[in-house]
């Protein structure tokens, strides 16, 4: 495997984090392993930590198209897939494409939706077309959703029920900026009209060509697929927990793994890949006995972590 692959995604962290988006290393290179699996992530976390900003600034550094779409209670699917008019000018019927038609889609608030909207969007996402009357229209590759959600309980919210969580390669939050990159902020204001000025780093071509790459060129083991085995059956027998990680969630964080081997310049899967995703790609599908915070989930995940022996290479 070409080494360099590895090295231009490594370089959008490391040129967006100077720039645009200081502190933000984790949630920038989750997804781009969401990306680089051909999955999407959710991040939850409070309003105002930079999920818009981080969107827009991976569609520009990636040469990628951007949509946009803020969730509310009345909001339709075709309001995010699109919808067939009759155009009076031509004396047919054509189809409008949504916001979904674009290579990133940022997904704001993806709670405030009613559960109907969110299943059009979720089959979106799984299946990668759409399809408006009797029409199936294919999605644009690679296409990568980027959901938000507050994690607080509030009025007019649909959370998602676990089994739609599921659909998410990865969960995580944005966190507040470290101290003195917030004074920064509140000293010079919000970046977002600075956007603009983000250059081209990867182009479409080269993205699909490294997502087809982690697929079939990265190689995992029958001991490092066993030891992924042994993580998703610790969730399974716990007592603290009602439902672990599914199959497709273990599958999750074997995609997960190639993709941060692949970043890494591997083209062989680690423990440490393993180790780096796991509780991203895992904590959000445990549903715990008491409650569900997401921080007691991360927290019950990574003592199961540290239980399980690491596999000699």
């Amino acid at each position: 495997m070409d080494n360099h692959h590895g090295q231009d995604f490594r370089r959008v962290i490391s040129e967006l984090t100077a720039s645009h988006l200081p502190g933000k290393n984790k949630p920038l290179r989750l997804a781009l392993i969401a990306l680089l699996s051909g999955g999407h992530i959710l991040i939850e976390d409070i309003p105002g930590l930079g999920k818009t900003t981080l969107a827009l600034a991976l569609s520009r550094s990636l040469g990628l198209s951007f949509g946009r779409v803020q969730c509310t209670s009345d909001l339709l699917p075709s309001d995010i897939t699109g919808l067939t008019i009759f155009d009076r000018h031509d004396n047919n019927f054509r189809f409008v494409k949504g916001p979904a038609f674009n290579n990133i889609l940022l997904v704001d608030e993806i709670n405030r939706a009613m559960p109907k909207t969110q299943s059009a969007l979720l089959e979106a996402m799984e299946e990668h077309r759409i399809t408006a009357d009797g029409t199936t229209y294919d999605l644009p590759e690679p296409f990568l959703v980027i959901a938000t959600q507050n994690p607080a309980e509030q009025a007019g919210t649909y959370p998602l029920p676990e089994s739609q969580m599921d659909r998410f390669v990865i969960r995580t939050g944005m966190g507040y900026p470290d101290e003195e990159i917030e004074k920064g902020i509140i000293r010079y204001g919000s970046i977002h009209d600075d956007l603009r000025s983000i250059k081209m780093l990867l182009d479409q071509t080269a993205i699909i060509a490294a997502i087809k790459e982690v697929a079939t060129s990265v190689y995992l083991s029958e001991k490092l697929a066993d030891y992924i085995y042994r993580i998703v059956a610790a969730t399974r027998n716990d007592r603290d927990i009602i439902t672990g990680i599914s199959t497709r969630g273990a599958i999750s964080i074997a995609q997960a793994a190639k993709a941060n081997a692949f970043m890494e310049g591997r083209d062989h899967v680690l423990p440490e890949d393993i180790k780096e995703v796991a509780v991203a790609v895992g904590a959000h599908r445990l549903l715990l006995r008491s409650g569900s915070d997401s921080a007691d989930k991360e927290s019950l995940l990574n003592g199961l972590l540290s239980a399980i022996p690491i596999p000699l290479s």
